[in-house]
């Protein structure tokens, strides 16, 4: 067992314990679910020790935690001073100042960044919370776009208490990609799709949050707050002083099903086309509790053809863009293996993958690089997320989306196993 020390400020009070607290030499003192009613039922705990631990498996949820507390803390409007108080651990400086000096993202605060900024309706705090957001996920994306869009995807995919945000997260870098790369749109035109796919839903996040957890079929009232959600927003974004017509025309229409060509469309009109394709695409490859996620194959084909059945030019961009097999999505190889694709290939059908599980059905110890445009490791099928039950090490794969290796040394890869 490796342990890490945590700060008992972590530890959010009147919430279930997300893993286990233990003392120095692993002594278990809570377990995972336990509830700390007060403060001084924490520190009669904690006792006389100098620190306690949690095992280092389990930091992610601690982590978690802390940000979202951090978070409420702002929405509360505490005092400065309280806020800089509040750590995960002593070492949570020494890791900042490392992450600021290798410049990775840390997807888990992004996404808890996300779920707090869409439940803030001041425009003093909002509209800032949102430039940050989108400037992060912007150079992320221009930086390691196959690593930005594997992050996203594998939330996507993982994740239904953070539904809204995640999704937003997911459809913003879907739609820059498309506008950037393959559209060729103007930058004002990027950034205006940018913040309206971020805020396109903020008129019902808490329902699209309740939603994505709630088993029985929608409700006659929650059906009709969805189908008005679009000028719900628009409203909402105008009050908290949102003045931008690209953003704004796009959040209004971003539900609109009128197939066409673009060019036929409004600025407006373009952005939300855009995004109401994307939108359909990320619902589509993430999970609900009251259904499956459908196959990354079967998502891309609903956002490929319009509503006359007719290729979708909004949606030829986003598959050129990201992929018919997208990074953080799941393959079967003609090997038999089952891979994540990790970088997107020189055409949308053959990408860089890593095999998980062997030929046999064994997991690998270590990812096993395949070029999938060799044909002894051609795909052969998408795989749905919940098929593939293996637990992979999230940095570890996104480092393998910012290697580029050589066609010599993917070559020698190939006969590995």
């Amino acid at each position: 067992m490796n342990l890490v020390p945590i700060n008992i400020d972590a530890i959010i009070i009147g919430h279930p314990l997300p893993c286990p607290l233990r003392d120095e030499g692993g002594v278990l003192l809570a377990n995972q679910g336990f509830m700390v009613h007060s403060r001084q039922e924490l520190e009669v705990m904690v006792g006389r020790r100098s620190q306690i631990y949690i095992d280092a498996s389990q930091s992610d949820n601690f982590r978690r935690g802390y940000v979202n507390r951090l978070n409420n803390l702002v929405l509360a409007d505490r005092a400065l001073g309280q806020i800089a108080e509040v750590q995960v651990s002593p070492y949570d400086g020494k890791r900042s100042v490392a992450a600021e000096v290798s410049d990775e993202p840390e997807w888990l605060d992004l996404q808890s960044q996300a779920h707090a900024m869409l439940r803030d309706t001041r425009g003093e705090s909002f509209l800032p919370r949102l430039e940050r957001l989108q400037n992060e996920l912007e150079r992320h994306t221009l930086r390691n776009p196959d690593g930005t869009l594997f992050a996203v995807i594998h939330l996507a995919g993982n994740e239904i208490n953070h539904y809204s945000a995640t999704h937003a997260m997911l459809v913003c870098v879907i739609c820059s990609l498309a506008a950037r790369d393959i559209l060729k749109w103007p930058p004002a035109h990027v950034s205006a799709m940018c913040s309206a796919a971020l805020s396109m839903n903020i008129g019902m996040t808490e329902l699209q949050d309740r939603l994505a957890v709630q088993k029985s079929p929608p409700t006659q009232e929650q059906l009709s707050r969805i189908d008005g959600h679009a000028a719900g927003s628009v409203e909402l974004l105008q009050k908290m002083g949102v003045s931008n017509e690209l953003w704004l025309q796009a959040v209004l229409n971003h539900r609109g099903n009128a197939p066409g060509p673009l060019a036929a469309r409004s600025d407006g009109q373009r952005i939300a086309r855009l995004i109401q394709r994307a939108d359909m695409f990320a619902a589509r490859l993430s999970p609900r509790a009251s259904r499956a996620p459908e196959s990354p194959s079967t998502a891309m084909q609903s956002c490929y053809f319009d509503e006359n059945r007719q290729i979708d030019e909004a949606g030829v961009a986003i598959i050129k863009a990201v992929g018919i097999y997208s990074p953080g999505t799941f393959v079967k190889l003609v090997t038999n293996e089952i891979a994540v694709v990790i970088k997107r290939g020189l055409n949308t059908t053959m990408p860089r993958v890593a095999v998980l599980i062997n030929r046999h059905g064994m997991v690998t110890g270590e990812p096993i690089l395949r070029d999938t445009s060799l044909a002894e490791f051609r795909i052969v099928a998408s795989v749905p997320h919940k098929d593939v039950k293996v637990n992979h090490n999230l940095d570890r794969l996104l480092a393998l989306t910012r290697q580029m290796p050589t066609e010599r040394s993917w070559s020698g890869m190939k006969r590995s196993n």
